[in-house]
Formats: structure tokens, C-alpha cells, sequence
């Protein structure tokens, strides 16, 4: 009795198990340097054990940083400065600092959105120029200011 041999057709499928691994390491990759991304001008944060404050995930971020030769910078999260084409990181004066605020509350208001304000004061800054920011943001119509501190192991 003879056998009756059957060719195999050639498999036209293509084998994507090796993109799936070369896309589970770029995750992986992403994954662990994404915390490590710090956006901002540099700081000295003063160094506080506190309870981190509750984010609101639908509001946009405005962060005012003070550096310890009382420049003030200001940067709205992740988004595009529509003047400059860049992230706003130009040192600017306090009254600057308050129509940018002021001009920031009043687009986002008319669009319905909130935002948060944060202030991130270097621990050599005196009190007094991060009080004239907190009472600029106050005339620009900010109402709640966080502080931005940094844990005491770090």
C-alpha cells in the first residue's frame, strides 16, 4: 500500500511575535524613564514631609517657579507657548508673570476649564517674593495656590 504524501503549502502569514517583544521592551524602557522626566527650570525645593495635595486629572497645571535669584519663570504643563512655539522658560518680572496668569484664568474660564496653580519657590528665595506671587496670582484671579515641596529623603 503506497502512501499518499501531501505538500504543505508555504505559510503566508507573517510572524509578528518579535514586534511584540521589541514593543513590550520599548514599553518597559518608557515605563521606568518616564518618572525620571522632570520639566521646569531647576530649584533647591525646601525639603517637607506633607501629604501630597489631590490632582485633579481634568484641569490644566500652571506652575510658577522661583529661583533663588528671584526670577520668575511659569510653564503650562505640557503645552505650547502659541507666541515663542516652545515651552515658556524665560525668566520673566512679577508683572508679567501676573497678565500671563491673569490672560491664563480668563482663556481657560471662557473654555470651562479649570486650573490648578502651583508654586515652586526655591528654599533661598525669601518669604516675601513668594508672597508678592501668591498676592499677583490673587489679582489675577487664581483662587487656591499649592506649594511645591520635595520629600525629605530626597
Amino acid at each position: 500500500m503506497a502512501r499518499v504524501r501531501h505538500k504543505r503549502k508555504p505559510v503566508a502569514e507573517m510572524n509578528v511575535v518579535p514586534y511584540i517583544d521589541v514593543m513590550l521592551v520599548l514599553l518597559v524602557i518608557f515605563m521606568v524613564t518616564a518618572p525620571m522626566l522632570n520639566q521646569g527650570v531647576k530649584v533647591d525645593l525646601p525639603k517637607v514631609s506633607s501629604e501630597a495635595l489631590p490632582q485633579d486629572n481634568d484641569s490644566r497645571v500652571l506652575t510658577i517657579s522661583i529661583k533663588a535669584d528671584k526670577t520668575y519663570y511659569w510653564n503650562m504643563g505640557s503645552e505650547v507657548d502659541p507666541d515663542q512655539g516652545k515651552k515658556t522658560q524665560t525668566a520673566v518680572s512679577l508683572d508679567q508673570l501676573v497678565s500671563a496668569a491673569s490672560a491664563i484664568m480668563r482663556e481657560n474660564s471662557s473654555q470651562g476649564k479649570k486650573v490648578q496653580v502651583f508654586v515652586r519657590g526655591d528654599k533661598a528665595v525669601d518669604y516675601g517674593a513668594v508672597m508678592a506671587v501668591m498676592g499677583g496670582l490673587q489679582k489675577a484671579g487664581v483662587g487656591n495656590v499649592g506649594l511645591i515641596t520635595e520629600a525629605p529623603g530626597s
